[in-house]
């Protein structure tokens, strides 16, 4: 009964938000006039690029499906022929549309491809349909989890490009030998050698120039972006990025999110100081939201019984987790195997030096309200496991308790993270940060990197015996200049076109004129546009914009 009644509740879903038009269907057969009439006075000779995004959204409107229906539309109005590779129940288990509570429910293909036929319109399609191969399937019988983690099929490493997309499903890094998992992660190898079977099929016919997908982790784009990668075809992706309506493009790791400074870039101009300082001031309270998602709800300050047991150490330092199913934990596990690992080495440290108060903080992300994006593996778990609550000189924060980070960073010594950002924003609080996994900032000096857990463990004692604990100005400096370009020069803005939608992560069209979707008028297709013709891996903004 509970797989019908979630199957009946998605249903009701969609179609509210049809109801209601939150999704502009009627908008974009109208835009997309508008964009055919602006080719017809173009040459089409700037070059193909093929557009897939089928991990982004099913049958609403997404922020990365906007960046890259916007961007598939300035790059048509800028010349490009623009081939949407298009998923028409292409696969037998999607990321999106799997439970990993109720494998057997069938994804809702019907209302996704009708979704693509309204958010395609006007555009040139090549679609795919799901075609099981039997001699794959076959090879996959009798094999358990850990032997799919490393599978290999026609020298494809279908485990390997998979494992980031099971983990996230299954909402953890340690996957179970259970049924559910046996089965989703069987077809999503299958989906995933199917629809790079269907995308090399298309660029070996179309031979495009480019090709641009969302994130480049899941499994469809992740495939996608290998094959085209063999090709010596340009790959670039893109994710949400730090201010609203804004997304990261790069021809590396969107989840990685590197934004390689040049020297001059390291150090702002005044203008650019107050612009960061205005940001900060929000930021430190608790006022910020990404990809639609407002973390904290209501930042509270530190309950009594914390405040008291603060004043009875010497010292104190935060410890700031991660989601252990994130994406970037794929980038992450450089020192340690993974998260919990290095939470066990801590634990030892806590143990080693009872004059220090550890205030373990848990990712508020990890147990996220009114969603269904949350953790099967949490820090809470771990903490109740290994006996870490019983310790007395620690403290633990529960993802949901909305204590203000920032207040306790600015009463420690120093900072433990893994790879959060939290770590770089303790260093422009003035303290230092010691981040285990590596992280986007972790290239620069701006925080202590261990390169293996015998290091980690060596300079966290140093630091707990040091007198006084400096943060050196250059790591200031440096990370301001990241803060910086992170939120303003990597972000490329879409807001001019976009608008909040009642539900989060989901957004709506603006009024616009579509003609000045093109490289002169608009500062995102011009910064996209000039990153696609250069050889860096990273696309900024041509020059500052906004206020």
């Amino acid at each position: 009964m509970s797989r019908i009644s979630e199957l009946i509740k998605k249903i009701r879903e969609e179609y509210r938000l049809r109801r209601d038009k939150l999704v502009n269907i009627d908008r974009f057969g109208a835009i997309a006039k508008e964009i055919e009439s602006g080719e017809s006075a173009l040459s089409q000779d700037a070059g193909t690029v093929v557009v897939f995004n089928a991990s982004t959204r099913l049958a609403n409107f997404s922020l990365n499906a906007a960046f890259s229906l916007l961007s598939s539309w300035g790059l048509r109005l800028s010349g490009w022929r623009v081939i949407h590779f298009v998923c028409q129940g292409g696969m037998s288990r999607c990321v999106l549309g799997s439970s990993e509570n109720h494998p057997y429910i069938q994804p809702p293909c019907k209302l996704c491809a009708a979704f693509s036929h309204h958010l395609y319109s006007g555009s040139e399609i090549a679609g795919f349909e799901y075609k099981r191969d039997e001699d794959l399937s076959n090879a996959l019988v009798g094999k358990s989890v850990a032997e799919m983690m490393n599978f290999v099929f026609e020298d494809l490493p279908l485990g390997e490009i998979v494992l980031p997309s099971l983990r996230w499903r299954m909402r953890r890094h340690h996957l179970e030998e259970d049924e559910t998992t046996l089965l989703l992660f069987r077809e999503f190898i299958l989906s995933t050698y199917h629809v790079g079977k269907e995308f090399a099929a298309l660029a070996d016919r179309e031979k495009p120039d480019l090709v641009l997908v969302f994130n480049g982790q899941m499994f469809p784009e992740a495939i996608v972006r290998y094959l085209a990668r063999q090709r010596g075809i340009k790959v670039i992706s893109h994710e949400t990025g730090y201010q609203p309506y804004t997304a990261f493009f790069t021809t590396e790791d969107a989840t990685a999110r590197k934004i390689y400074l040049t020297e001059e870039e390291k150090t702002l101009t005044e203008e650019e100081n107050r612009r960061l300082d205005a940001y900060l001031e929000k930021r430190f309270q608790g006022s910020f939201s990404m990809a639609g998602v407002k973390f904290w709800q209501n930042m509270e300050g530190f309950p009594a019984s914390i405040e008291e047991k603060l004043k009875t150490y010497e010292q104190v330092v935060p410890i700031f987790t991660n989601v252990i199913f994130d994406t970037s934990q794929a980038h992450a596990n450089t020192a340690f195997e993974h998260m919990f690992a290095w939470l066990d080495a801590i634990l030892e440290v806590v143990r080693a030096h009872p004059e220090t108060l550890f205030v373990l903080r848990a990712h508020p992300d990890e147990l996220r309200p009114n969603s269904t994006k949350k953790s099967k593996e949490t820090v809470q778990d771990w903490v109740e496991e290994t006996g870490a609550a019983d310790l007395p000189n620690l403290i633990f924060i529960p993802p949901l308790q909305f204590v203000s980070s920032y207040d306790l960073i600015r009463q420690s010594k120093f900072v433990l993270a893994y790879n959060s950002s939290i770590a770089l924003e303790a260093v422009l609080l003035g303290k230092l940060s010691v981040c285990a996994g590596w992280a986007w900032y972790s290239e620069y000096p701006v925080v202590i990197s261990p390169q293996n857990a015998q290091e980690f463990t060596q300079k966290t004692a140093e630091l707990l015996a040091a007198e006084q604990v400096e943060l050196p100005e250059q790591f200031l400096q440096v990370a301001r200049a990241l803060v910086y370009y992170q939120n303003f020069r990597v972000s490329i803005p879409f807001d001019r076109y976009l608008g909040s939608h009642t539900l989060p992560g989901f957004v709506r069209l603006k009024s616009f004129d579509v003609a000045e979707l093109n490289e002169q008028d608009d500062p995102a297709v011009q910064s996209l546009l000039a990153g696609i013709r250069s050889d860096l891996p990273v696309i900024k903004l041509e020059r500052n914009y906004g206020n």
